[in-house]
């Protein structure tokens, strides 16, 4: 059993002096290649989950058919996560990293050109079954990488990257267009769109010659199980207590709080009526706030406890959502988007962490590939199900609706995980981790 959240804390001051940050922290070589792979692979398709649902609305799609689209992307999750966490268990996560740096890709590419409904749907899914690969092996790769000691490092140095790449990706979208027609380039929106999507797939695929010299054994994916060994087989399907509390609750919250997500771009442009450039900054803000309240999410946790502050920033974003429903200023709608978006995230390195200090190390990738299962489950038909509902009745009152759902998966979270986590202190765990999120 890894310490207590506690015990995995770490204090870091790496803008101090980056260099000798880094040296004391002793990241091996074999982090660095994954750290490579993962920048390209999170710049690529933070870009490509940017402008996708605009791109099909330039295409005159509407909510709904985002919403199955999107819906059918998290079913392909749900039908690949367990047995791909199977896999990691058995061939390892390499082979199955090489898997989803050439398929997702492709596929990405593929749902570009693709541009009938059923396609659409079809091609989701099975690019959800791609993605889900990277989520299976993104934190059992990280854990396997590192030591106790600069494991919160590690986490914190690839979050911190993926946020700057996200940052710079949703200012290239929001602007490569006007510089584009000031160029003398002229062409229709959803084209230069289809170009930025394609260099986005290309980039994420560039993170593969990154994975193909990945040659250390990760630990975190256990040995091969033995097939005639029912005890063996008793240990993989064995749930631990403690994920019998956390996985209904993080799944109810993941499917509440990221109804809207995949819609939000949509909402800035239809309903506030704002320009691509603007959007590519609201987003990059986004980022950047995520990151700057990143680093206070300890000094919460410090304060409230790992759980209490976990519930703190879903409330505070049911409340964030509430006001959003409720205005037709811009300004104020802006602000309280990026509220949320901010509360959203602060949320996700309390909740990865804390399943990850709670399982054995060699049962890392299955609890990762449950995590995802659960998460998959409930999200898929509430995306399906907001876009429904967005295309019929409007944002103002769904938003007003998923706050209030909100709420309730925050007090469900706090009632069901809080009497097992036996593991609580004031000293909160912080490592910044967080599986994709295809929204």
């Amino acid at each position: 059993m890894d310490p207590a959240p506690a015990q995995l804390l770490e204090p870091a001051a790496p803008w101090a002096n980056p260099i000798v940050w880094l040296c004391r922290k002793r990241l091996s070589r074999g982090f660095w290649t994954f750290f490579t792979a993962a920048l390209f692979f999170d710049f690529g398709f933070a870009v490509y989950f940017f402008l996708f649902n605009l791109y099909l609305l330039d295409l005159h799609f509407d909510e709904r058919t985002m919403g199955l689209v999107g819906g059918a992307l998290t079913l392909g999750s749900v039908a690949g996560t367990l047995p791909a966490g199977l896999l990691a268990r058995r061939i390892g996560i390499r082979p199955l990293l090489i898997v989803c740096f050439i398929a997702a890709p492709v596929l990405g590419v593929a749902r570009t050109f693709a541009l009938w409904q059923s396609a659409q749907i079809g091609l989701a899914f099975l690019a959800g079954l791609a993605m889900c690969l990277w989520g299976v092996c993104f934190l059992p790769a990280v854990a396997g990488l590192t030591s106790h000691e600069n494991r919160a490092s590690g986490f914190s140095l690839i979050f911190s990257a993926s946020i700057g790449t996200s940052t710079l990706g949703g200012v290239l979208c929001g602007y490569l267009p006007q510089w584009l027609a000031r160029s003398g380039v002229n062409l229709q929106p959803a084209e230069v769109k289809r170009l930025m999507l394609l260099a986005s797939c290309a980039i994420a695929a560039i993170g593969l010659l990154a994975v193909l010299r990945m040659d250390v054994p990760l630990a975190g994916s256990a040995k091969p199980i033995e097939d005639a060994n029912p005890r063996r087989w008793r240990q993989v399907l064995r749930v631990d207590p403690f994920l019998l509390r956390f996985l209904p609750a993080m799944a109810l919250w993941t499917a509440i709080s990221s109804a809207f997500t995949p819609f939000a771009n949509v909402y800035l442009s239809r309903n506030l009526d704002l320009p691509l450039s603007s959007i590519g900054v609201v987003f990059s803000a986004s980022q950047i706030l995520q990151l700057g309240m990143g680093l206070l999410t300890p000094v919460l946790f410090r304060v409230l406890g790992l759980i209490n502050g976990i519930a703190a920033t879903q409330v505070l974003s049911g409340l964030a959502l509430a006001v959003l429903a409720g205005t037709h200023n811009s300004s104020l709608a802006v602000s309280m988007y990026l509220g949320f978006s901010v509360m959203r995230w602060m949320s996700s390195p309390g909740l990865y962490n804390l399943v990850m200090s709670r399982v054995p190390e060699q049962e890392r990738s299955t609890a990762a590939s449950m995590t995802l299962f659960c998460n998959a489950v409930l999200l898929s038909p509430a995306t399906a199900g907001a876009g429904i509902l967005f295309a019929r009745f409007g944002y103002p009152h769904v938003l007003a609706g998923i706050a209030a759902a909100t709420t309730v998966a925050a007090i469900v979270f706090h009632s069901l995980v809080r009497p097992l986590d036996t593991h609580e202190t004031a000293q909160p765990l912080q490592v910044h981790a967080g599986l994709p999120n295809p929204d």
